[in-house]
């Protein structure tokens, strides 16, 4: 089973600017819509689990509005074998470089 690692929102921009990584936006569409991580993925939290299509060759970051839904998920999805990140505090904490309005 792979490791739950969890990054402080000050750290979202270095993974941000990684190819490796995979950015998830767990929050509802109107959330993502009004302010989310440039080149980040919209899929709601209740959809996630349904994507199987999901990269295993990729980092997923998880992001939810203040970290507590993303870290939910990304324990299910590191107990499926997926390498995954989730920031603690979420879009409420983030006051990075890569905010798209």
């Amino acid at each position: 089973m792979a490791e739950l690692e969890m990054i402080s929102a000050d750290q979202l921009d270095e993974y941000a600017e990684r190819r490796d990584c995979l950015l998830i936006d767990l929050r509802d569409r109107w959330e993502y819509d009004a302010g989310h991580i440039k080149n980040a993925v919209n899929m709601p939290y209740d959809d996630l689990l349904a994507h199987v299509c999901l990269p295993k060759n990729r980092l997923l970051v998880l992001y939810c509005d203040r970290g507590s839904l993303s870290m939910v998920q990304g324990k299910k999805l590191a107990a499926e074998g997926y390498r995954v990140v989730t920031v603690v505090g979420g879009m409420h904490a983030y006051r990075g470089k890569y905010l798209v309005k």
